[in-house]
């Protein structure tokens, strides 16, 4: 089988109905996986056939009854992508509990217990697998009014690399996507033609000179999945048309 085909796999993607993880499942099909949706209702249109799980990955007991239902499709998934995450954050002197909270439950907790439930189901089944958690820039360079998204997204920086060390002797892979500025729903606001001063100022900044599409995310996944990543583990890949690398940018 070619290095890079993910032919015979199955992949349930979080948080895959619009957005970079749109993107990422599409990706993963066209490299011949099976792949499972998932989001809380359906957004953008799925491939003819897609099987789609709805949940709230907010509530404690989803990610394990998530996993529990992608387990129940044949093939069962070996692939995991946990991509489902948000921003709520405020400026920080404004922040409360409950949007810190909400943001730690959805990006951190919910992405440790789906983790968990699909490793336990793979040791069960004495089968391999390969995981990515995607994270952000965000998790190693802070922004303004961003406290608790970006304490989330290095959260998550972390958790790839202590589950890629709890999971090795299991022969499960754990790396992480770390996609820099991305064109998406939850940027719109900012990069869609309202503020095109915002926009040129990034684009300065971005070494490729463009803001990211979610396309552009796909080929990395697929290749950390891919058996072509077979010797890769707790590593953290960036995707980000070198924004993270200048420190001024082109003026």
């Amino acid at each position: 089988m070619p290095p890079f085909s993910l032919a015979g796999s199955t992949a349930l993607v979080t948080g895959s109905t619009k957005g970079i993880g749109h993107a990422l499942a599409l990706g993963l099909g066209a490299a011949g996986a099976n792949v499972i949706f998932h989001g809380t209702k359906r957004s953008e249109p799925l491939p003819a056939g897609s099987r789609f799980i709805p949940a709230d990955l907010l509530a404690p007991e989803a990610p394990a009854a998530l996993v529990a239902a992608a387990f129940r499709e044949q093939p069962a998934p070996d692939l995991l992508v946990c991509n489902a995450g948000s921003f709520f954050d405020v400026p920080f002197l404004e922040m409360g509990a409950d949007r810190w909270e909400r943001t730690m439950n959805l990006n951190v907790r919910a992405t440790y217990f789906l983790v968990q439930a699909f490793a336990r189901e793979l040791v069960a089944r004495q089968q391999s697998g390969a995981i990515v958690i995607v994270s952000s820039t965000n998790g190693f360079q802070s922004e303004d009014d961003s406290t608790a998204y970006d304490t989330s997204k290095g959260a998550l920086v972390m958790m790839t690399r202590t589950l890629a060390q709890s999971l090795a002797p299991h022969r499960i892979r754990v790396n992480g996507l770390a996609p820099g500025l991305i064109h998406t729903p939850l940027t719109d606001s900012w990069l869609g033609g309202k503020k095109p001063e915002t926009r040129r100022h990034y684009e300065k900044k971005i070494l490729l000179g463009r803001i990211g599409e979610p396309v552009d995310c796909a080929g990395a996944t697929v290749f950390l999945l891919s058996t072509a990543a077979a010797y890769i583990t707790g590593q953290v890949l960036v995707v980000d048309g070198g924004l993270t690398v200048g420190q001024i940018g082109r003026m």
